[in-house]
């Protein structure tokens, strides 16, 4: 039998080959031999509006009044946003906001400090 490899999201052994895609039979994911997309997706990395990279618990900057939805508040230019969790999505950025409080934020709109 051919070596194969782990499965890049469950690390399972029991991967076999449909046609030109790698299955797993544990977790269901499939993917191509080779295919650096899975490594690139798995370590996605967040850049602020400057493109510095951004890491869990970092401290941030607002760079633009944002309207927050659902109310007449406006998160002023240069609210500063300590403790940022970075998530998939959309938004990218979870954080807690000191007269806000839990919101959501696109790392395109922040600077880090």
């Amino acid at each position: 039998m051919a070596n194969l490899p782990n499965c890049p999201k469950c690390n399972s052994e029991y991967t076999y080959e449909d046609g030109s895609l790698l299955v797993c039979p544990e977790c269901g994911h499939e993917w191509t031999l080779g295919s650096d997309a899975e490594v690139a997706e798995d370590n996605k990395v967040f850049k602020d509006s400057n493109g510095n990279i951004l890491i869990d618990g970092d401290t941030v900057t607002v760079i633009k009044d944002l309207k927050v939805k659902g109310t007449s508040s406006v998160i002023k230019v240069g609210t500063k946003v300590k403790n940022i969790r970075l998530v998939e999505g959309d938004h990218d950025i979870d954080c807690k906001i000191e007269g806000f409080g839990a919101m959501k934020l696109k790392s395109e709109f922040v600077k880090k400090v």
